[in-house]
């Protein structure tokens, strides 16, 4: 983790009034973007050029964002970063090579913890927010050397159920092979096993296109997910139960079709919208039940990860009031040299 200091949010700030934003990956790029929920007042607020950004999450209490480059595949310097919210104070969290390939990312707050799954590393892992303590805690290699090939074993997708004491993941399977499937298994590994050999692990469905980026409606017990894969299944949102065999065996639902390499999913569960991601450079929103669909941004790059918050309305923008202030400050300056000033005019 870089020494640079992050800057606190202070009281102040904490009780300003919020509004939705949306926060995204360009892949192509390597930026960070952010917009409004319909769209509008598109930004880039971080550029770090071609490291390959996958997943991010915010943690808006203490104003950061979190989120993960892959670097290069074929190489052990995957990392982790962090920085404000409105892009300044960018640290490195995990370093390149602490982890192999990292894709989605999540934060369990009540724990202090960061959780991520790592493609080419073949695993699930989690670290403290500042970078320490990483952890492996499922090894899905069964002995494979890193980088692994075989596409069955690669782990995409996380989400966390706190209070269900339970961790979720994708393992996508081959390009539209149908080997695609969704685990989940505790929190902490039991005592006397290991991440290799750990016997907790449930697995919820399989033979799915091409799973990818999973998020939770906790009440409701719903899992939703993107899959890459080809139509009709492929390039979708699906929806199922958190807990199958509750819903005897009950089949995904799918919400939302003709995605372009659907990636990114974030719930805005309580405005009851989802918002959603493709390589094609597309964002889209829709109603949970998938209805409501709309097209808000298009061609803006090869997007990844997406993730929507309620923040103060000037996270997130360029022109913030303390830009505006420093702006009407120079004019005041140059007008005053030309004999005019801005305070006293009519």
């Amino acid at each position: 983790m870089s020494a640079i200091a992050s800057t606190p949010i202070d009281a102040e700030a904490k009780n300003a009034p919020t509004s939705g934003r949306l926060f995204f990956l360009d892949l192509s790029a390597g930026r960070i973007l952010s917009a409004n929920p319909d769209g509008s007042d598109l930004k880039t607020i971080i550029n770090e050029g071609r490291k390959l950004p996958d997943g991010l999450v915010l943690d808006v209490a203490a104003g950061h964002i979190y989120w993960t480059n892959m670097g290069d595949p074929e190489r052990n310097d995957g990392s982790i970063m962090r920085s404000d919210l409105n892009g300044k104070n960018m640290i490195t969290i995990i370093p390149p090579g602490g982890t192999f390939t990292p894709k989605q990312l999540q934060l369990e707050k009540r724990s202090g913890k960061l959780y991520w799954s790592d493609r080419e590393g073949m695993r699930v892992m989690r670290a403290n927010l500042d970078g320490s303590e990483i952890e492996t805690l499922v090894d899905t290699s069964l002995g494979d050397a890193r980088p692994g090939s075989d596409q069955r074993k690669w782990c995409v997708g996380i989400a966390v159920d706190t209070d269900g004491g339970k961790f979720y993941w994708t393992q996508k399977g081959g390009h539209d092979a149908g080997l695609g499937r969704i685990f989940r298994t505790n929190i902490h590994v039991p005592q006397g096993q290991s991440a290799e050999n750990r016997r907790d692990i449930e697995l919820l469905y399989d033979n799915l296109p091409e799973p990818i980026d999973l998020d939770l409606d906790p009440v409701n017990r719903t899992l939703y997910w993107t899959d890459r894969g080809d139509p009709p299944r492929g390039n979708t949102v699906n929806r199922a139960p958190m807990d199958p065999e509750a819903e005897n065996g009950k089949e995904p639902e799918i919400l939302f079709t003709h995605l372009m390499e659907g990636i990114g999913l974030a719930l805005d569960l309580k405005g009851g919208r989802m918002f959603i991601t493709d390589l094609g450079g597309s964002v889209y929103s829709a109603n949970l039940d998938g209805s409501n669909r709309r097209t808000l941004l298009v061609a803006e790059g090869s997007l990844t990860g997406i993730a929507y918050a309620e923040v103060r309305p000037d996270i997130g923008r360029t022109s913030t009031p303390s830009l505006q202030r420093q702006a009407r400050a120079v004019l005041r300056r140059a007008d005053r040299r030309k004999g005019f000033d801005h305070d006293h005019r009519h």
